[in-house]
């Protein structure tokens, strides 16, 4: 859980890119009740732990010769502990490849671990980008001619795994949909329906995409990507996919549902559950608390 003196850190930032960018079209946060949690923490008035890690998106514009109009999104998270932990920043652009988008990110991350400490960092990251983004498209058109000469080569296949949450999960047609929808992706992971609800997807980049581009359309009170996990497959054949796989196929799992109107599942059988697939740091992500 984030201390009082790093939720005032986290709001102090956040009013400053407010300010500094006003627009929607700039600055953005994507999940105002986990801004509204924050700011309570802040405030020493929250009865609780906040639910979820505030998301925002920040937009760039770098000099790109031929392409000035086309922005780089930054899509960030802060964890709890931040500015003392790392943000989670992924930036993304219609201009760049897979592999360039990758390669952005794992340089800005690098950038970030070598010149921030536990100040807070989302403005150096957001100068980080505008300053070298552009080199990446560069980089990309220089090596237009390379790829198409060997356009007979497989590209890169990006694998995917999604954690999603919801505030509840339970609707019987919503249940039912996630189950087919996963299948006729062919993707794995499990569902677990009750409030909070849980869902985790895993495959190719683009159906897991196609897939929450489907879940996030029906109705929810709340539901968000806690987590994103992307690999990049060199010829990306079923054997590699196949083991990347945490999940077989994509179930439903029920951990004991207690509570007035049994829905509420018991986490600790979650975090075994996660422990067992060799993903138990995903539940200090989603409930801001170690599992046991």
């Amino acid at each position: 859980m984030a201390s009082r003196e790093e939720a005032e850190v986290q709001v102090s930032e956040l009013e400053l890119l407010s300010s500094m960018f006003p627009r929607r079209e700039e600055f953005l946060v994507t999940d105002p009740l986990a801004l509204a949690e924050l700011q309570l923490a802040a405030a020493g008035e929250a009865a609780e732990m906040p639910s979820s890690k505030v998301q925002f998106t920040l937009n760039v514009k770098p000099e790109v010769p031929g392409a000035s109009m086309v922005e780089f999104s930054m899509v960030c998270a802060l964890p709890f502990k931040y500015p003392t932990v790392p943000p989670e920043i992924t930036v993304r652009s219609p201009l760049l490849s897979r592999s360039q988008q990758i390669q952005l990110n794992s340089d800005l991350k690098t950038y970030l671990m070598q010149n921030c400490s536990s100040e807070p960092y989302i403005l150096s990251a957001r100068e980080w980008v505008k300053d070298h983004a552009s080199a990446y498209v560069d980089r990309e058109l220089s090596s237009s001619s390379v790829r198409t000469s060997n356009a007979s080569q497989s590209e890169d296949v990006i694998f995917t795994r999604l954690w999603i949450y919801s505030h509840h999960i339970y609707n019987k047609q919503k249940r039912k949909n996630i189950i087919e929808w996963a299948k006729e992706l062919s993707l794995s992971g499990f569902s677990m329906p009750g409030k909070p609800g849980v869902v985790c997807v895993e495959g190719l980049q683009s159906n897991c995409e196609e897939f929450w581009s489907r879940v996030r359309r029906l109705t929810w009170k709340r539901i968000l990507i806690r987590h994103r996990e992307d690999v990049s497959l060199e010829g990306g054949g079923h054997a590699e996919i196949q083991k990347q796989r945490k999940f077989s196929t994509l179930e439903e799992k029920c951990f004991d549902a207690h509570g007035p109107r049994g829905n509420h599942m018991d986490l600790g059988q979650l975090y075994q559950f996660l422990e067992q697939k060799g993903c138990a740091d995903i539940f200090q992500m989603y409930f801001g608390v170690e599992g046991h």
